[in-house]
């Protein structure tokens, strides 16, 4: 055995004979004539890869592994192909987006006329005391680059109170503005964020509602899941995450009941894939009404979970969305046609106070959990900052990963402070493939060239995970935001986006190598995760996938369509391709 060989499994061995009194056994499984692709910190690649119950053993040549078996062990030789960690996606709504299409299909819609012939099919087979309501349909994504209007939504149904919700703004018909108490006359009441936009000329509500959604009530499908159907489809779109690779996901926005039902997976062996769950809490009203949600959080005992399913903190939503103009951006948005923003001076919204947000960050990080903050515009990824900044001077955020969620458009400045504080960030490249047109149409190159910084943050050495922000339908390419990695690898590798026939402020691609690390590494490290997995080395959680083809040198435009032939868990296949 060569002397590297035996460096390598040295820390094991030692393991073994302290803690168990054992000698070596010989492995359960050897992977061998293969590529492995390990990322551990030398980016090394291997021949072979030996496993002993579920954990990693072995290494390196096919010579230095092969000799380790026994006649009970299971040898696979993999014809050359590439062995790589196991994927994992930073941001997902397994539960939401399980459950979207349980009353009816809902068809791919890339037009205003699309959306009026589904409103118009609904009305055909909808009671009209119920509500017809989309949601999640981005106007950046239609082929005219706006809302429909009140007027549209108000001819394709006119007996039915309609919503178009997309992020956390709404357009609404007349009938649901009435249904909801809004006219000329409203006023926000509750003390919460966001407006009305009434049309200058009438002084009429337009229809379009920024971060009111609390105030709309909808009266949705009469077909809803029960318990066991819910925890079906959500187990069934676990095992389709594990067809594309994905051996970890964290929910970012996580409630008490679903991290229960996921601890029901759990207790009965049901999980198929490692679960790290922000737990998502309201942030209206005063501090006094806050704390108390947060303490009851920290007290959770899942916050102490293991490797299989953990709270690992909380999430709150800072600012609106890029996709329907109320990112809070550094600069005023402009007046657009396309967001329907009128005011010059309109920034975007922003969700919580200065004051609140410091107690906040201070109160979960000091318990030692993850905060983080769904923030889209540079101004809201300033005011997190600001806030961990402040927070830092107490006591340090870095152990707790302090994390920025989405963080889509930052500034070189902000993209350096995240680095000294050791903030890290939770970034899905699908927005950038999916939007770009519409973002460079309204922000042009100049402000659009720090949207998803990844090779200054990686230069920076900085720390950023990929995602997708899964929230609607099953499959990986089908879904409103895929969750297909190989398609996100590809984005970050190539800046490409749909509808564009050039890149997306290339200088800030990714290599091939970092693409890998993007989905698992580095998610590894955002998810607390790196000493168990995210990389192939002795000691860690045999957490793999066999690919159809090399990442490393296959034509970049057909990494999208990477083929996964296995997946493992902890040395168990959950998922092999017929």
């Amino acid at each position: 055995m060569k002397r590297s060989l035996i460096v390598r499994l040295l820390p094991l061995l030692c393991a073994h004979l302290l803690t168990d009194g054992l000698a070596w056994a010989a492995p359960t499984l050897i992977l061998h004539h293969g590529k492995v692709v390990t990322v551990d910190a030398k980016f090394s690649i291997a021949e072979a890869i030996a496993i002993t119950d579920g954990k990693i053993t072995a290494v390196g040549t096919d010579a230095e592994i092969l000799p380790l078996k026994d006649d009970k062990t299971e040898v696979v030789d993999l014809g050359g192909k590439m062995l790589m960690p196991g994927l994992m996606d930073s941001h997902v709504h397994p539960t939401e987006a399980a459950l979207l299409e349980f009353d009816h299909t809902i068809p791919d819609m890339e037009s205003i006329q699309d959306v009026l012939d589904y409103t118009t099919a609904r009305a055909k087979v909808t009671p009209e005391d119920r509500w017809i309501a989309m949601s999640q349909i981005f106007i950046t994504r239609l082929k005219e680059q706006r809302y429909p209007t009140r007027a549209e939504l108000d001819q394709a149904a006119p007996h039915h109170a309609v919503v178009f919700a997309t992020g956390p703004d709404q357009m609404l018909n007349t009938k649901a503005l009435q249904e909801c108490g809004i006219t000329r006359d409203f006023k926000i009441t509750d003390g919460g964020p966001g407006f009305v936009e009434f049309d200058p000329n009438t002084g009429e509500p337009t229809g379009l509602l920024r971060g009111l959604d609390r105030l709309v009530k909808i009266k949705g499908a009469l077909k809803r899941p029960n318990e066991q159907q819910t925890y079906d489809r959500v187990l069934a779109l676990f095992h389709d995450y594990n067809s594309v690779g994905l051996t970890t996901i964290c929910d970012r926005a996580a409630t008490d009941a679903i991290i229960a039902r996921f601890a029901k997976m759990k207790e009965k062996g049901d999980l198929t894939l490692r679960v790290r769950c922000s737990h998502v809490f309201s942030t209206l009203g005063v501090w006094h009404s806050i704390e108390p949600v947060i303490d009851k959080i920290i007290q959770d005992p899942l916050c102490k979970g293991d490797d299989m399913l953990r709270i690992i903190g909380t999430k709150v939503f800072l600012d609106g969305g890029m996709l329907t103009g109320s990112a809070y951006m550094s600069e005023p948005w402009g007046v657009s046609k396309i967001y329907g923003i009128t005011d010059p001076n309109y920034r975007g919204t922003l969700y919580i106070k200065h004051d609140n947000l410091v107690r906040m960050v201070e109160k979960v990080t000091a318990a030692g959990l993850q905060f983080t903050a769904h923030s889209v515009g540079s101004g809201a990824v300033h005011e997190l900052l600001d806030a961990y900044e402040e927070v830092n001077k107490t006591h340090p955020v870095r152990e707790t990963r302090a994390c920025i969620t989405h963080s889509n458009f930052m500034s070189e400045e902000d993209v350096k402070r995240a680095v000294r504080l050791g903030v890290v960030e939770d970034i899905q490249p699908i927005w950038l493939y999916l939007d770009s047109r519409t973002l460079l149409k309204q922000f042009g190159q100049e402000r659009t060239r720090w949207f998803q910084p990844l090779h200054s943050i990686f230069e920076a050495g900085g720390i950023a995970g990929g995602g997708s922000d899964h929230m609607q339908k099953v499959g990986s390419f089908r879904a409103v935001n895929p969750y297909n990695p190989f398609l996100g690898m590809w984005i970050a590798t190539t800046r490409s986006a749909k509808w564009m026939d050039t890149p997306t402020h290339p200088e800030e691609a990714l290599t091939r190598e970092q693409a890998i690390q993007f989905y698992t590494i580095n998610n590894a490290k955002i998810l607390f995760l790196e000493k168990v997995t995210g990389s192939l080395e002795p000691g860690k959680a045999a957490d793999m996938i066999l690919l159809d083809r090399d990442l490393l040198t296959c034509p970049l435009p057909d990494m999208p369509q990477t083929q996964v032939l296995k997946t493992w868990l902890a040395g168990r296949v959950v998922y092999a391709k017929n």
